[in-house]
C-alpha cells in the first residue's frame, strides 16, 4: 500500500507555534481552549521537541523554543504577526478562563456586524489567538452592509 503525501489526520494546513515551555503552554490549550493533546515527544533535557493539540478536526502543532537552532518563540522575537482564530461553545467563558489563566486582553468579547461573538486575547507566550463564538448567518451583502456601517471612512 502507498503512502499517503497527506496523512488521513491532519488538516492541510495547522499553525505550528514555538512557545517558551511548551508543557505549559499545552496544559493552557487543552485545560483552557479545550483542545486534545494527541501526541508529545520530549526531548531528553525536557524540552519539547513536537506535539500536538487537536480543536476537532484542526490540529495546532507546538514546540519548546530551541534559540541555537535558530527556532525562537514569538516573545523572542518581539511579537507576533499571527493570529489564530478558533470557534469555542461559549466564547464569554472561555474567554473568562484565558484571562484568568494569564492571558492578555486585547480586544474585549462583543458581537461582531459578520455575526459572531469574538474577542482577541495574547496567551502568557506571546500567542494571539481570536475566540468566536457564531451567533447568526448573515448574508454576505448584509456583511458588506454592516461592515460599511462598522468601519466608516
Amino acid at each position: 500500500m502507498a503512502v499517503k503525501s497527506i496523512p488521513d489526520d491532519y488538516p492541510r494546513v495547522s499553525p505550528y507555534l514555538i512557545v517558551d515551555d511548551a508543557t505549559k503552554a499545552i496544559d493552557f490549550y487543552t485545560n483552557v481552549l479545550g483542545g486534545t493533546e494527541r501526541m508529545r515527544m520530549p526531548g531528553p533535557d525536557g524540552r519539547i521537541g513536537h506535539a500536538e493539540v487537536a480543536f476537532d478536526t484542526s490540529v495546532v502543532m507546538v514546540a519548546d523554543e530551541f534559540p541555537d537552532m535558530g527556532i525562537k518563540s514569538a516573545k523572542a522575537i518581539g511579537g507576533t504577526p499571527v493570529t489564530i482564530a478558533l470557534y469555542v461553545e461559549d466564547v464569554d467563558r472561555v474567554f473568562k478562563a484565558a484571562i484568568e489563566a494569564g492571558a492578555t486582553e486585547i480586544r474585549p468579547v462583543e458581537n461582531k456586524f459578520y455575526g459572531d461573538r469574538a474577542g482577541q486575547f495574547e496567551d502568557p507566550w506571546g500567542q494571539r489567538w481570536d475566540l468566536m463564538t457564531h451567533i447568526e448567518d448573515v448574508s454576505p451583502d448584509e456583511m458588506m452592509s454592516r461592515m460599511k456601517q462598522a468601519m466608516p471612512g
